[in-house]
C-alpha cells in the first residue's frame, strides 16, 4: 500500500505578516498532483491542519478545496487534530464526511478505532491519535500520570488492544502529533510542554508498522518506522536551511517500510544575513538573495538611519530586521535583570540609550536624562510619602 505522509500545513499562517495562502494553495495543488502521479492509495495528515483554533475563511476554503479534490480521486484521507487546531471545530461533521473517504480523528476516545483500508495483500488498520493534552484527556484514557508520555502510552495501549483482536495479517499505521525524543525543533512550533514532560520516547510506537508523526517542522527519520514529514513551507527563519518535503511510504505485504521524500514547491527562498548595513548593500555575493525573504541582523556600532528602507532597496522582500552592535553586551551577564542589578535609574536610562544607538548620549542629552530621572524619582517619593 502506498501512503503519502504529510503534516503541519498551518493553513492561514503568515511569515512576518507576509501572506502565505498563495504558497499554501500551490503546495496543496502539488499534493494532489503527487497523489495522481504516484498512484497514492491513502493520504495521512498528522495534525496542525490550521494555524489557529478559529481559522480565517481563506484557510477554510483551501482545506475544503483539497478534500473535495482528493475525494474526487477516490483516495482516502486520514487526518488528526494537532495542538494548533481546535479539535471540536475540525471534527464537525466528521462521521458524515467519512462517507466520502475523509476520516477525521479528533476525539481521543476514538484512538483505538482504526480506519480500515485494504490492498491485494490484506487489511491495513490506520489509527489516528490527535494531539493529547495530558490535563484534559489523561483521566479519560486511563493514563497513569498527567504527562505526555503517559497519555500517549495509554492511547497506544488501546491501539495494541484493538490490533491484537484483528487477524495476524493486519498491518498497522499510527498517526500522532507529539514531540518524540530525538527530533530537532525550530522556532515556529508552539510549545506542547503544558501538563508535564513534553517529549515521549520513540519506543511508545513499538509494535506498529509505521508511525506518521506531526508537530516538528523539519522532515526527520527517528527510525525506519517512525518519521516526521515536517511542514510543507518554512514558517520561521530558523527553518531556512530545511528541505521541505513529504514522505511517500510503501507498506509491503509483511509490513516492511520503504520511504522516499517528495520535495515541496518553494515559493521563495529564505536568507539569514548578518553584517554592517553598507556591507550587506554592497556585497556582490549577496546578489543571489535579492529575491529571497530576508532576515537581516545589523552589526553596525550605531543604529543606521532608515535601515529597513535602505535594506529593501536591494532586498525588496526583507521581512525582519534586528540589531546586534559589535561589542555589545560583552559583560557576559545572562539577563536584563542581571545587567541592571545595583544600577540607579539614571544609569539604566543611559545604558538603554547606549544599547539602542551603539554609543552613549552626548553631554547635553546626559544632563537631560539625569534631570528627568531624578525628577521622576523625587515625584515617586513625594507620592509615596503622602499616602
Amino acid at each position: 500500500m502506498r501512503l503519502l505522509h504529510t503534516s503541519d500545513w498551518h493553513l492561514g499562517r503568515t511569515l512576518h505578516r507576509e501572506d502565505l495562502l498563495p504558497a499554501q494553495r500551490a503546495f496543496l495543488d502539488h499534493l494532489v498532483a503527487t497523489v495522481r502521479a504516484e498512484e497514492v492509495d491513502a493520504v495521512l495528515v498528522a495534525g496542525d491542519v490550521y494555524d489557529r483554533a478559529i481559522p480565517g475563511l481563506g484557510a477554510v476554503e483551501l482545506f475544503d478545496r483539497v478534500l473535495r479534490e482528493l475525494a474526487g480521486l477516490g483516495v482516502p484521507v486520514v487526518l488528526i487534530a494537532g495542538n494548533h487546531d481546535s479539535a471540536r471545530r475540525l471534527g464537525v461533521a466528521a462521521r458524515l464526511i467519512e462517507r466520502a473517504g475523509v476520516h477525521l480523528r479528533t476525539e481521543p476516545e476514538r484512538c483505538g478505532e482504526p480506519v480500515l483500508l485494504a490492498d491485494a495483500h490484506g487489511p491495513v488498520a490506520v489509527y489516528g491519535l490527535p494531539y493529547l493534552e495530558p490535563a484534559l484527556v489523561g483521566a479519560g484514557l486511563g493514563a497513569e500520570r498527567v504527562s505526555h508520555a503517559a497519555v500517549l502510552a495509554a492511547a497506544m495501549g488501546r491501539v495494541r488492544a484493538d490490533l491484537a483482536a484483528r487477524p495476524e495479517v493486519t498491518r498497522s499505521v499510527v498517526l500522532a502529533h507529539a514531540f518524540v525524543v530525538g527530533g530537532e525543533v525550530s522556532d515556529s512550533e508552539r510549545d506542547i510542554a503544558v501538563g508535564g514532560v513534553p517529549s515521549v520516547p520513540a519506543s511508545v510506537f513499538d509494535g506498529v508498522d509505521y508511525a506518521a508523526l506531526g508537530h516538528l517542522h523539519g522532515c526527520q527519520t527517528i527510525s525506519e518506522r517512525v518519521r516526521y514529514s515536517g511542514s510543507p513551507l518554512a514558517y520561521s527563519f530558523s527553518e531556512a536551511a530545511q528541505r521541505k518535503s513529504m514522505w511517500l511510504v510503501d507498506l509491503g505485504p509483511e509490513g516492511e517500510v520503504a520511504a522516499r521524500r517528495i520535495d515541496c514547491p518553494v515559493p521563495r527562498a529564505l536568507a539569514c544575513l548578518r553584517g554592517r548595513l553598507d556591507g550587506l548593500l554592497e556585497d556582490p555575493e549577496l546578489a543571489r538573495h535579492e529575491q529571497s525573504w530576508v532576515q537581516a541582523v545589523l552589526t553596525d556600532p550605531g543604529r543606521p538611519d532608515r535601515a529597513m528602507e535602505r535594506l529593501r532597496a536591494r532586498f525588496p522582500y526583507a521581512l525582519q530586521l534586528a540589531f546586534e552592535p559589535e561589542g555589545e553586551l560583552a559583560d557576559g551577564l545572562p539577563s536584563y535583570a542581571a545587567r541592571t542589578r545595583g544600577r540607579s535609574d539614571t544609569e539604566i536610562a543611559l545604558g538603554f540609550v547606549r544599547h539602542v544607538r551603539g554609543s552613549g548620549p552626548g553631554p547635553d542629552e546626559e544632563l537631560l536624562l539625569r534631570e528627568a530621572t531624578e525628577a521622576a524619582g523625587a515625584a515617586a517619593l513625594a507620592e509615596g510619602g503622602g499616602r
